[in-house]
């Protein structure tokens, strides 16, 4: 059963920095360790910005043997986070000195958006935002993290059910992570603009997509035995995950204006697709019961509910359109059914029964790596 495809969220773009040309530093550890962060960095900015061609052997040797372009990249993310999450309390200790802001401001971080309706607009390239915190690199660091444990579970979605679901998880627990402990604090901040990946209602909104991606791979496994009721639960509840998910994507204007389309049609398309699930299990089961009517009434709702829901991306909508014809066939079946045999009466629509949700996932917490060694500066 096709899941409806997203990967906007790993195409991040940054520009270099070089921490040891900004901080002044008081001895050779402190420098060395900063010329090792932004080495780390480096890497991250060389792949994602694609700026640098390597060989696939030489790529997969820097990274351990590591055959996937996408774990390679989640390698190079978890060498540069501990680094950074060092970098990032030592400068918390000294925040408030003039000299460390004026440091920080004049590391110009600037990342692009990938879920900002405004950057498919710049004819010479993407549009960077800047904020002059550490915070935002580390959230923003930690965002291209989560997005790059998402797409290695849509990779592996195919072999392993089971690391597929695993990696959801973990990805949601990194975007709750980030919504409640790391972007918090650049509410503060002076920047004319942010763009959605830096806001907490969006790491928030990505957070309940991969739970709702858990589930649904939860749920092919659940197939097997074929409890069409179960089913039916499942699929609703993954509808209501995003649900919550389209509720806070569309209370975000106040943080935050420049959403893409084509990120809240992914939300919508995919809730609309496992309701339409849901409905089409709830009425398997109910027909199994006997009462055909009620199980037509159903099918007939979650048709003309589907039909109106279809996207517009070609790839979201051959999967729909799948969906549809296979309720379309069954609906068909059944009227025949009843036509020739039963002839029930089909309740109107207020007195059709509607799925109950099942939440059977949660995420996996995410604790950060800190690599403890002094960071001396010349203040």
């Amino acid at each position: 059963m096709a899941m409806l495809q997203f990967s906007d969220p790993t195409k991040l773009k940054t520009q270099k920095i070089a921490f040891e040309d900004i901080y002044p530093t008081r001895d050779s550890g402190t420098l060395e360790q900063l010329k090792e962060l932004s080495s780390k960095r480096r890497a991250i900015e060389e792949s994602i910005n694609e700026s640098r061609f390597i060989t696939e052997a030489i790529a997969r040797e820097i990274s351990g043997g590591l055959t996937s372009h996408v774990e390679q990249d989640l390698h190079k993310l978890e060498q540069y986070l501990p680094l950074l999450e060092n970098l990032v309390y030592h400068v918390s200790l000294v925040s408030d000195n003039p000299r460390m802001v004026r440091w920080t401001s004049e590391l110009k971080i600037r990342w692009s958006s990938a879920l900002s309706l405004s950057s498919f607009f710049f004819l010479t390239g993407p549009k960077y935002f800047r904020i002059d915190s550490l915070q935002f690199e580390l959230g923003m660091a930690l965002f291209l993290y989560g997005a790059m444990i998402r797409e290695w579970a849509s990779e592996v979605l195919s072999v392993d059910l089971v690391q597929s679901a695993t990696l959801f998880r973990k990805a949601a627990g990194v975007y709750h992570y980030l919504a409640l402990e790391v972007l918090p604090p650049l509410l503060s901040s002076s920047a004319p603009e942010r763009q959605p990946e830096a806001t907490s209602s969006v790491s928030s909104v990505m957070s309940l997509i991969c739970l709702a991606e858990a589930q649904a791979v939860t749920i092919r496994k659940a197939e097997e035995k074929g409890n069409t009721g179960l089913l039916a639960k499942l699929h609703f509840g993954v509808s209501q995950l995003l649900d919550e998910a389209h509720f806070i994507l569309h209370s975000t204007t106040k943080e935050c204006k420049d959403i893409s389309g084509r990120f809240v049609d992914f939300v919508s398309s995919s809730k609309a697709l496992h309701k339409l699930r849901s409905y089409k299990y709830l009425a398997d089961s109910i027909k199994v019961s006997g009462q055909i009517g009620v199980t037509i009434g159903i099918l007939r709702h979650a048709l003309t509910n589907g039909q109106k829901k279809m996207p517009g991306e070609e790839s979201w909508r051959s999967v729909f359109k799948r969906e549809i014809d296979e309720v379309s066939a069954l609906l068909r079946k059944y009227e025949h059914e009843n036509d020739f045999v039963w002839h029930e009466k089909v309740p109107l629509h207020d007195e059709l029964p509607i799925p109950e949700g099942k939440k059977i996932v949660n995420y996996i917490a995410y604790h950060p790596e800190r690599w403890e060694r002094a960071l001396v500066f010349k203040i």
